[in-house]
């Protein structure tokens, strides 16, 4: 009993005061408590790599800060299949990305309110029955990281009250509002939405029954998503239904959007009188995607105009199914309609079929688009394709509208990695919320699949079509895509998972690298001393991007045949280091997209051109480590 006594004892002072060297620098933070991740990670660290890295903790700092305590009885929970049951806990101290639970809002206000620097609410019954009034949301949830809000059966049965939505959300990470039944048998009155979502990353916004059998409620969109960047955009379900003498203007719509999509199924149907423009919706956008779906279904004698629709943007992608069907009197004018610098794709089904007495008229509209089951009847195409061709041509010849949508310095030339160069950088900043890795013994008891997608939402408190439903869906897709040729993939959401990748492709002789910081961004900076990892010889390496999710998760993948270096970066004024800098170049690019960004802003195609580029913030790559 005594030998068993002093073995344990002597384990646990062993363990206690154990100091490792990671990163060249001891980490005495891990000797604190030997059963916290970071201890565990250490430890894994050691067994598994063969080198010793110098001065970087990088790796260290995205571990789970979990307590010991912590850590024990979230992995018990974990196999226990019951993290849920302590959710906010679990997010708050394992340093997750998890939405607000939003508890509907008992407030009463009999009159006018200003809401100002408020976020995250539930408005539920709020405004029911109100007569005239205004209510305005000025600078709410602005600038924040993650914006939840839920406006239910908000100005319901009013009459003549307004609404109005300014400087609503702009600036922000990660927001998500629901709309639901939202001024609905409302009379009179309006909605105004003015600068709304703008600049935000990852907007998503859900109205749904909007409007529903209200009698001259208009809603106005002025600026709305306006610069903003991926995401699901907004969608609109049933809104306007049943309507009478509805108006809607949509102006700047998406404006100056990356990649930012909207829906809409069931708008305007069986409504009377509508009236619903669309000004320069998805002007100078990247890639907009819009569908239409059973839009003014049955409705009578509305007025839908399209101007500067999708004008001066590169590609993107609409789809009108049942537009108008069976609707009586409806008129709808597309002017300049889907002028991109780059052709996207139009579809056209069931348009119009049914219809009485309909007008539609396309002027100036672009190419490449499919009518199929299209109604034969005053239907009038003026200029279609010609004026459109012309213009695409002399957009293509210029090269700065060609380049636009590809940030200056995103991807450049190798030949540009010398001491002296003055170049542009790009915004190499980390937009995506803080999260952390979680512990193996956590993250391998939860699913993290596509097809069990209903356990992931049970779990993280993802409602349905929510944006984080989205989100999660959206990495788990790109995990599962088939990966390119000759490439090897693996989402990782350990540190010892990610070791385990590297080492698997690299060997255990293997060194981590990241870009310093961030300075530079967005402004010109000079090169100083280059080197070349490897004595800069062609090598391979495995690249980690981060990719949205709860907890942080990396997509890895190596690709063959590049060279990585390491660059001083310099203030071209004052000649200071300001920056140390890792860059990856693509030698082979033969398998890549001939629309690659890369193309579009260094000229050439797959195949012709070496390719490099930054390592951005949070980003590393993986090498094998120079003897």
């Amino acid at each position: 009993m005594l030998n068993l006594c002093t073995f344990l004892f002597l384990s646990f002072l062993h363990l206690s005061s154990f100091r490792v060297i990671f990163g060249g620098v001891g980490d005495s933070s891990a000797s604190g408590n030997p059963f916290t991740p970071k201890a565990s990670l250490i430890r894994y660290w050691n067994k598994e790599i063969r080198s010793e890295i110098p001065k970087t903790h990088f790796l260290l700092s995205k571990v789970s800060p979990l307590s010991a305590v912590d850590f024990a009885s979230f992995s018990k929970l974990a196999a226990q299949n019951n993290l849920a049951s302590r959710l906010p806990s679990f997010c708050s101290s394992a340093k997750l990305f998890c939405f607000p639970d939003l508890s509907p809002s008992l407030e009463k206000h009999s009159k006018d309110v200003n809401f100002a620097v408020y976020a995250n609410r539930n408005f539920t019954n709020y405004g029911t029955g109100r007569l005239a009034g205004v209510d305005s949301f000025k600078n709410y949830s602005e600038g924040d990281n993650v914006i939840v809000d839920s406006f239910r059966r908000y100005s319901r049965d009013s009459a003549g009250h307004k609404e109005q939505f300014s400087n609503y959300a702009s600036e922000s990470n990660v927001v998500d509002q629901s709309f639901n039944t939202y001024g609905a048998t409302a009379t009179g009155g309006s909605g105004n939405f003015n600068n709304y979502n703008r600049e935000v990353n990852n907007p998503n916004a859900r109205f749904t029954s909007y409007s529903d059998d209200s009698n001259g409620h208009g809603q106005t969109f002025t600026r709305y998503t306006e610069n903003a960047n991926a995401g699901n955009g907004q969608s609109f379900s049933n809104y306007g239904k049943q309507g009478n003498g509805v108006p809607n203007d949509f102006s700047s719509y998406g404006k100056g959007a990356n990649v930012v999509g909207s829906g809409f199924s069931g708008y305007g149907e069986s409504a009377n009188g509508a009236n619903d423009t669309f000004a320069s919706y998805g002007f100078d956008s990247n890639v907009p995607q819009n569908n239409f779906k059973s839009y003014g279904d049955g409705g009578n004698a509305a007025v839908d105009k399209f101007s500067s629709y999708r004008d001066q943007s590169n590609v993107g992608d609409d789809s009108f199914q049942s537009y108008a069907k069976n609707s009586n009197g409806e008129k709808v004018n597309f002017n300049n309609y889907g002028q991109s610098f780059n052709e996207g794709t139009d579809k056209f089904s069931g348009y119009g079929q049914g219809a009485v007495g309909q007008s539609i008229g396309f002027k100036i509209y672009g190419r490449n688009t499919t009518f199929k089951d299209y109604t034969k009847k005053g239907v009038t195409f003026s200029r279609y394709n010609n004026e459109s061709s012309a213009q695409t041509a002399q957009l293509k010849a210029s090269g700065n509208t060609l380049n636009r949508w590809v940030e200056p310095g995103k991807f450049f030339r190798e030949k540009m990695l010398k001491r002296g160069t003055v170049m542009p950088m790009p915004d190499i900043r980390d937009k995506m919320p803080q999260r952390s890795f979680l512990p193996r013994t956590i993250i391998s008891k939860l699913p993290f699949s596509s097809s069990q997608i209903g356990e992931l939402k049970r779990i993280f408190n993802a409602g349905d079509n929510s944006t984080l439903e989205t989100i999660m869906l959206d990495a788990l897709k790109e995990c599962e895509r088939a990966p390119s040729p000759g490439e090897t993939k693996r989402c990782v959401g350990s540190a010892e998972d990610m070791i385990d990748f590297a080492t698997s492709v690299l060997g255990r002789n293997v060194e981590v690298r990241a870009t310093e910081n961030v300075n530079g961004s967005k402004q010109n900076i000079k090169i100083g001393t280059v080197r070349g990892v490897n004595g800069g010889k062609v090598t391979k390496s495995v690249s980690c991007h981060q990719s949205l999710y709860p907890y942080l998760l990396y997509y890895c993948h190596s690709v063959p045949k590049v060279r990585v270096y390491e660059a001083e970066i310099l203030d071209p004024n004052s000649r200071e280091k300001i920056n140390h800098g890792v860059a990856l170049c693509h030698l082979d690019t033969s398998s890549w997209s001939s629309g690659h960004g890369a193309f579009l802003a260094l000229g050439s195609g797959p195949g012709r051109i070496e390719v490099c580029h930054w390592i951005f913030e949070n980003d590393m790559t993986w090498t094998i480590a120079d003897s």
